[in-house]
């Protein structure tokens, strides 16, 4: 024999809702959200994914440490972060974003170095002095590390992995990219790669983070409730029962 379903209260039915409204937002609004609630939501991602982005090309092409690491891109992301809040977005579309922004301010500084090396950089050629790491090693995360020296048998400071592979050997010659500023570090040419690419990689990223940006925006949308909770408003002295008995 089933058992009935017993019905939703009304004040459970009224905690399910604010419940829903905090966690996803309100989004009290019938068809299609305002045309300037979405634009509001794309301004918003883009400018935050651009200062990150921007932070810390600035950075790596000034020699800004607290830029070039990442640092100012962070920052970017709280502010964005702290801006959901004041409009009162749902949260988890807040933590969905703090954890896109977070994720796109500590990818951009790689980029950021090969956007400098791709613009300035200058191409040398160095001679392999050992060869370490591989797919057994877990501190190289399965990559071949070169160590190289210049053409006077200088030893450098940096190992490279790209360029460096299974195949190379002690004596072998690889091409290294360098800022004549030293304000980025030096690192092997990878054979096929666009001057584009650096940023490329950051596209899913920085688009992931517009759109959940749009949507929490879009979501924290409510109506202005104008109802008044006191007594109404007496009309004219004669409508008044006591005047009239």
């Amino acid at each position: 024999m089933r058992r009935r379903r017993q019905p939703v209260s009304a004040p459970e039915a009224h905690l399910m809702g604010h419940l829903r409204s905090t966690v996803w937002g309100p989004a009290e609004f019938v068809g299609l959200p305002p045309w300037w609630l979405t634009v509001e939501g794309l301004l918003a991602g883009c400018v935050a994914a651009g200062a990150i982005v921007g932070a810390a090309l600035a950075g790596a092409w000034y020699g800004v440490p607290g830029l070039a690491d990442g640092e100012g891109g962070l920052v970017c992301a709280g502010a964005l972060v702290l801006y959901l809040c004041v409009v009162r977005a749902g949260r988890a579309l807040i933590g969905i974003v703090a954890v896109l922004g977070i994720c796109l301010a500590l990818q951009t500084p790689q980029a950021a170095v090969g956007v400098v090396l791709a613009q300035r950089g200058q191409v040398e050629s160095v001679v392999v002095t050992a060869v370490e790491g591989g797919p057994g090693a877990v501190s190289s995360r399965g990559r071949y590390l070169c160590a190289v020296a210049d053409r006077d048998g200088v030893p450098l400071k940096v190992r490279l992995w790209r360029g460096c592979g299974q195949a190379t050997r002690p004596g072998d010659a690889l091409a290294m990219v360098y800022d004549p500023k030293g304000q980025v570090p030096p690192r092997g040419v990878e054979a096929g790669a666009s001057p584009s690419h650096p940023l490329r990689s950051l596209g899913g990223w920085a688009a992931a983070l517009v759109a959940a940006c749009t949507v929490a925006v879009v979501r924290s949308f409510r109506l202005a409730h104008t109802a008044s909770h006191g007594p109404a408003a007496s009309g004219a002295p004669g409508d008044d029962p006591a005047a009239a008995s």
